[in-house]
């Protein structure tokens, strides 16, 4: 892989059974860039973040991680790949029986072998970090969607990844605590110098955050580039998604929300 990437996918192909979810997908992505990618059901977007973090091996093609293909590579080595990455789920996905401080914990406790003492401290800061500090002792139900993402993105951050991974990030907050979340993603692109992949269909996100934007539809690439690169794309998939027109309007079949997984706006 060259240095100048962080993530390296080449060709990538990707199977069900004996049906092909992604044709040849290629992705790069830079150092300290943020790198959205858009797709609604059935685009192949989970699947892409399935085999850029190992889970999958590709049927065709190459994944190659900070340098490392993960699916050739042996556990210590995936090991020591995956404790440099930070994972930001669409639920959260923090564990209600811990308190938020022992949540952030978690990785600290799982990919490392410092004292009890210096990863309770480091979960600390974390917290702090998110401005947190005062909610260590509380439970996950306790808190406001937008503390739980925070406190989730607290967890994802516990190891200073060099790369962090966020699914569908602004899922199912009011939009000002949205735009704060993603001012606090740049905030921390820029303090830490990490590389940031968002799976995300807001576009109010997509506008503030993105450095590049690669746009999947039906496991194929329509758009990649800067965002506006990719608006002027002819695609007419691409100009319906970005300028909020049904696809009954180019194609005279189903609503292009329903293709890329939206309900219609308001």
């Amino acid at each position: 892989m060259s240095e100048a990437y962080t993530i390296e996918v080449d060709g990538l192909v990707a199977k069900y059974g004996e049906r092909t979810i992604l044709h040849g997908v290629d992705l790069k992505v830079r150092p300290g860039e943020v790198r959205v990618i858009l797709g609604g059901s059935g685009s192949g977007k989970s699947t892409l973040l399935k085999h850029i973090i190992g889970l999958m091996r590709p049927a065709g093609g190459q994944v190659r991680l900070l340098g490392v293909d993960l699916a050739q590579a042996d556990e210590p080595e995936k090991n020591a790949v995956l404790g440099h990455i930070g994972m930001l789920f669409q639920g959260g996905a923090l564990l209600n029986s811990m308190t938020l401080l022992e949540n952030v914990e978690l990785p600290l406790v799982e990919r490392t072998e410092l004292p009890k003492d210096v990863i309770r401290e480091m979960a600390r800061m974390k917290l702090a970090m998110l401005g947190l500090e005062h909610a260590t002792h509380l439970f996950p139900p306790e808190l406001s969607g937008g503390m739980k993402k925070r406190a989730a993105l607290a967890r994802a951050m516990a190891l200073d990844p060099a790369v962090l991974f966020c699914d569908e990030p602004s899922a199912g907050l009011d939009p000002i605590t949205a735009a704060a979340l993603d001012e606090t993603l740049l905030g921390l692109r820029d303090q830490f110098g990490m590389s940031v992949v968002v799976v995300t269909h807001e576009l109010a996100s997509v506008e503030t955050i993105s450095d590049r934007v690669l746009m999947l539809y039906k496991g194929e690439v329509l758009a990649d580039g800067p965002l506006p690169d990719v608006k002027r794309t002819d695609h007419p998939m691409v100009r319906a998604f970005f300028e909020r027109h049904d696809e009954a309007e180019v194609t005279g079949h189903t609503s292009v929300w329903q293709a890329m997984g939206e309900g219609r706006p308001a």
